[in-house]
């Protein structure tokens, strides 16, 4: 059973090294993007939201995973062609660089789907 940290501070604090850097660069380049989000920890994993969730993201053992739900992905399924991706999820390799533009880009097109969704549910 996996643990279940109850903040995204404690959840950083089990990794060091290059996989805790990594994992600060994309809080801070989403946090930058869309800096009215609050961190939340939702499905034992590290997210962001603003009316709802934008994005998860969590390590595995030899990527890190980002969750950028299924329009996420497939707004953007060009881009990721030299990513493992599924419905859902986007893999990040360990032993390559992130791709913060990309990463910032999928953020901010959540952010404007989530805001679409929140306006037009108002207008209902």
């Amino acid at each position: 059973m996996n643990p279940k940290p109850q903040s995204v501070d404690e959840y950083f604090s089990w990794f060091s090294g290059e996989i805790l850097e990594k994992l600060q660069a994309i809080r801070a380049r989403i946090l930058k993007e869309i800096p009215e989000a609050k961190e939340v920890i939702s499905y034992h994993m590290p997210a962001v939201r603003t009316s709802e969730v934008l994005v998860y993201y969590a390590v595995a053992k030899n990527h890190i995973g980002f969750y950028p739900t299924n329009s996420g992905v497939s707004e953007f399924k060009k881009e990721l062609e030299g990513y493992q991706t599924s419905k859902g999820a986007i893999q990040f390799s360990h032993d390559k660089p992130l791709p913060l533009d990309l990463i910032a880009e999928i953020v901010k097109f959540r952010f404007f789907e989530v805001q679409a969704k929140a306006a037009k549910k108002k207008k209902v």
